[in-house]
């Protein structure tokens, strides 16, 4: 008991010495952890990671058994070893740093465009669960990405420019098989479409299924690379999925798609006012009913 009391008042004064600046300290080390696990559990860098591992207990072993031929090899190796990782990491290095700059930009310039809301977003999120409720019904495929902090200048510019209102019957007409522009992706800024026909840089990821399209593929290439919000049809089988933060949702209804699509782009106070808009609309619609 008095090992016990003794060990508690030396923790307690331990924790008398942690700082403000070792709070944060630890605090940004866990994150970057967290965000390394992260990018471990999207990408093959978990299989990397735990080639590293073995290094290491490799390492470790022969040392302690005085293997001195295996430990020198070793040894060296490590000394390379920041250069092997980032020619190993570097599409995930890249990745990372194109996210924080353009973050950083998209954040810049609202700050001196306070005046342009997302007023249109409501309506936009209607017009596109109309349309891809419809798409979905018609196996017609379909890819929409909606642009959130990460700026997609350079996606834009990859396509036809537009500036127009999104309908649910421009989006029918975009994505209408063998239309000009039904290839390539309609993005989406601060709800209007800004252009359509976009390529999207393809998903590195060897994990996925082999089942997925390259509708699919795209979008979570778009998703790993930025914050925006991607939605697809399948023109197979006509799934309507989601995809976020490099994570797809597949097989949603079209009210569970308007309800992803209210909570990761409306404000607040919109999701609170409107969040059953998308299935009062379908459930109208279906009996030939007006609001």
């Amino acid at each position: 008991m008095a090992s016990f009391l003794q060990y508690c008042v030396n923790t307690m004064g331990y924790l008398r010495l942690i700082t403000v600046s070792d709070i944060v300290d630890i605090a940004l080390l866990s994150f970057l952890f967290y965000k390394c696990i992260g990018i471990f559990q999207r990408t093959n860098a978990g299989k990397v990671a735990k080639a590293l591992l073995l290094l290491v207990v490799a390492m470790w072993v022969s040392y302690q058994f005085n293997l001195n031929a295996i430990n020198f090899i070793l040894d060296k190796a490590v000394e390379l070893g920041l250069l092997a990782l980032v020619v190993i990491f570097q599409p995930e290095i890249r990745r990372f740093l194109e996210r924080i700059g353009s973050n950083n930009v998209s954040r810049f310039s609202r700050f001196f465009h306070n005046d342009a809301p997302m007023t249109d977003m409501e309506e936009t999120i209607r017009e596109t669960v109309e349309a891809y409720a419809e798409m979905s019904k018609n196996r017609v495929g379909a890819l929409m990405v909606f642009e959130r902090e990460t700026d997609l200048s350079n996606v834009i510019s990859s396509g036809t420019p537009f500036q127009s209102t999104v309908t649910s019957e421009l989006l029918k007409n975009i994505f209408y098989p063998n239309a000009p522009l039904h290839d390539g992706a309609v993005v989406v800024r601060q709800g209007k479409i800004a252009a359509a026909a976009c390529m999207l840089p393809m998903s590195e990821s060897m994990n996925l299924s082999k089942d997925l399209g390259m509708r699919h593929r795209a979008g979570l290439g778009m998703s790993e690379r930025s914050d925006a919000v991607v939605a697809i049809v399948s023109e197979e089988t006509g799934a309507i999925s989601v995809v976020i933060n490099g994570n797809l949702r597949r097989h949603l209804s079209p009210e569970t798609l308007g309800r992803v699509l209210s909570n990761e782009l409306l404000p607040r106070e919109e999701q609170d006012t409107g969040k059953n808009w998308a299935s009062s609309l379908l459930f109208w619609k279906g009996r030939g009913e007006k609001p």
